[in-house]
């Protein structure tokens, strides 16, 4: 309460009798009150939700009015795991911005998915195939392979498995929040095989479970696009290349709005095309 009244630069006082006043008029207790803290009730995180995207609405149609005449601004806050933001979106900056000056990225890299509305997300880049709130618009970009790979040093150690089940007597490097991770469900041609393994390392980042694997610690389990570049360079070796395991779609989610900001909608493009022009799905599914 406080924070809004200073927001809106009223008294505390004040922002209590209008709330007061606006629970009146609807007949509604819009937040629970009590000595230690103040919480929205049901109705009032509809109401909450509904006046934000009307908001949002009549911002996004005056400026899209002014479109056309006025060079688009503001600031565009985009979500993707550390991964993803680290090696396909921090480096786009400085050509985006180079084309559009008045607008600032906010990348914010995190390994869980943010509920977009609540947190004022702009777009959201992540690889399930649905979203659970039907007003949340998902667009394909590009599909990747999931792979098996080591360090030269950790097969010439251990020698390289020449069966699925041979993965048992190795040294198995997890991404805990990839589905069942503990879990492989291999495919080559009709022959599909399912293995359990027990990690000898599990954890939340792609980029860790990476950097375990260049420095010999076992094999990992990763999208090709995060690992691309060290199996071209050599860094990683392939192992069991030729089973395959269930592909990943790496999707853009973003608020399903009548009038899209021009800021959101010039970034899809750019990142649509960059995917494009880069092939970047051909050489990540191969």
């Amino acid at each position: 309460m406080s924070k809004a009244a200073e927001h809106l630069d009223i008294s505390n006082a004040a922002a209590s009798r209008l709330l007061a006043a606006l629970e009146k008029r609807l007949k509604v207790r819009l937040i629970e009150r009590n000595t230690r803290r103040l919480s929205l009730t049901n109705a009032g995180h509809d109401f909450y939700t509904r006046c934000k995207s009307l908001l949002a609405e009549m911002a996004e149609a005056e400026a899209s009015v002014n479109a056309a005449l006025v060079e688009p601004t503001g600031t565009l806050t985009v979500t993707a795991t550390i991964s993803f933001s680290m090696l396909h979106l921090a480096p786009l900056v400085p050509e985006f911005q180079r084309l559009y000056p008045g607008i600032k990225i906010k990348i914010i890299g995190a390994n869980r998915y943010y509920d977009i509305m609540d947190s004022e997300i702009d777009l959201a880049i992540r690889t399930r195939e649905f979203e659970a709130d039907s007003s949340i618009t998902i667009r394909r970009l590009a599909e990747t392979r999931r792979v098996l790979a080591a360090s030269p040093a950790y097969l010439a150690k251990k020698g390289s498995p020449k069966t699925v089940e041979q993965l048992r007597d190795h040294d198995v490097l997890i991404y805990s929040h990839a589905n069942h991770p503990n879990v492989m469900e291999f495919s080559k041609g009709e022959e599909k095989v399912s293995i359990k393994v027990q990690p000898t390392m599990e954890t939340n980042d792609g980029q860790i479970v990476r950097a375990a694997a260049l420095a010999g610690a076992g094999i990992l389990v990763q999208p090709k696009y995060i690992i691309y570049d060290d199996l071209v360079a050599g860094r990683l070796l392939p192992v069991l290349d030729d089973w395959h395991l269930p592909r990943l779609t790496i999707n853009l989610a973003f608020q399903d709005r009548r009038y899209m900001p021009a800021k959101t909608r010039l970034f899809i493009d750019f990142l649509l095309e960059h995917f494009k022009r880069n092939e970047y799905e051909r050489y990540w599914t191969r």
